[in-house]
């Protein structure tokens, strides 16, 4: 196990009716902006209950930070924050509201544009902000991390910073969710923990045991969101599984691979396409490009999370690839770019946007533009 230094400063507010503890949680001497997406909150409850809970405060509402949030949309919400002196942000809605709200936490208080910013890849200062949590999927409302997408050039990059201050996650909002977001959702939550898992064996038998718990969790209750939508203990593993995915506990110590990430973040950015869904797409893929450097974990994985245990190495290391791709094609996904009329060009425009930033992704800083085109013919 290498050396690390933990910390996770984010209270999580969990369960049934705790939206209503916002009066509570966010300080009364603040100057408020709440920041929503498209609208949904105002169909599920969640801006009602949210209204309920801040009867009596005075606070500016900013709306339309969208799915992939643009850094377009996010310079109007920083403007309107340095106008307004807002010194602290709630983000109501899904990964991406709290990603965008990240980005103008920095912005608000920042000589820089916000796009800069994010091309820096660290926010030096923010101001302190929250969120109340209705899609689970990204894991932002417990780390320090956002992606932000650049409309007008088709580019989409992470940056690091502060972590919410609070978020609170009320199973029960759930119930609203498509079938199709859940399963981007579950796509999603299962993605990040493979990226922090699928390495070498040997780091750490605690790290490696959290994360098989949690790939299997989500392995049994997807089939079973599917028939009970409205289940409430089905959807609170969700999206505390969703949540534990990415709050850096199943990290410690140990070597990650976020290459699926950074492919599947081109695929949205040049196609539009929903973040898990790409990774559906892209992690098989990636597994099969690079399983001989895999080889030891892939067969751990397959015996622990698939019980395969028979024929050859390379028999179980292909069987627990195949299955990996069952499990996101189960969830209603797509798992092929021929699937989504992807093709040749894509590869080469996502092979030459690796190699002209100079930048390797993945274990070791070994996954250049070369090998993600490789990677992504395994994918077609």
């Amino acid at each position: 196990m290498k050396n690390f230094i933990f910390q996770n400063p984010t209270k999580l507010v969990f369960g049934k009716g705790q939206i209503e503890k916002l009066s509570e949680l966010i300080p009364l001497d603040v100057n408020l902006l709440i920041t929503y997406g498209g609208g949904s909150v105002t169909k599920n409850g969640v801006y009602d209950q949210v209204k309920k809970a801040l009867k009596g405060r005075s606070y500016t509402e900013f709306w339309g930070i969208e799915p992939n949030p643009r850094v377009e949309t996010l310079r109007r919400a920083i403007a309107l924050g340095k106008v307004k002196e807002i010194n602290y942000i709630l983000a109501v809605g899904g990964g991406s509201v709290l990603d965008g709200t990240k980005l103008i936490a920095a912005g608000i208080v920042s000589d820089k544009d916000a796009w800069d910013i994010v091309l820096s890849g660290v926010a030096e200062n923010q101001i302190p902000f929250a969120s109340v949590m209705t899609v689970p999927a990204t894991g932002s409302e417990m780390n320090g991390g956002a992606v932000i997408t650049r409309e007008e050039t088709h580019e989409k990059f992470s940056f690091g910073g502060d972590y919410p201050q609070f978020s609170i996650l009320d199973p029960e909002v759930t119930y609203s969710l498509s079938d199709h977001q859940i399963a981007c959702g579950l796509a999603d939550a299962y993605t990040h923990v493979l990226e922090q898992y699928m390495t070498t064996t040997g780091q750490s038998r605690i790290m490696d045991r959290w994360a098989e718990g949690l790939l299997l969790s989500i392995i049994e209750i997807a089939p079973k969101i599917k028939e009970s939508p409205n289940d409430y203990e089905l959807m609170a593993d969700y999206m505390l599984s969703a949540t534990l995915a990415l709050n850096d506990f199943i990290r410690m110590g140990i070597s990650q691979d976020w290459a699926t990430h950074q492919i599947g973040h081109e695929l949205t950015a040049l196609h539009g396409i929903t973040h898990g869904h790409s990774l559906a797409i892209v992690m098989p893929g990636t597994l099969r490009e690079l399983k001989v450097q895999k080889h030891d974990k892939l067969l751990q994985y397959g015996e622990r999370i698939f019980n395969i245990t028979e024929g050859t190495e390379e028999d179980r290391v292909n069987k627990a690839i195949e299955k990996t791709e069952e499990f996101y094609r189960s969830l209603g996904l797509t798992t092929r770019l021929s699937e989504e009329n992807v093709g040749e060009d894509t590869i080469e425009t996502i092979a030459r946007r690796f190699n002209d930033r100079g930048v390797a992704y993945g274990e070791n800083r070994n996954v250049t533009g070369d090998v993600a085109r490789e990677i992504l013919r395994k994918c077609i």
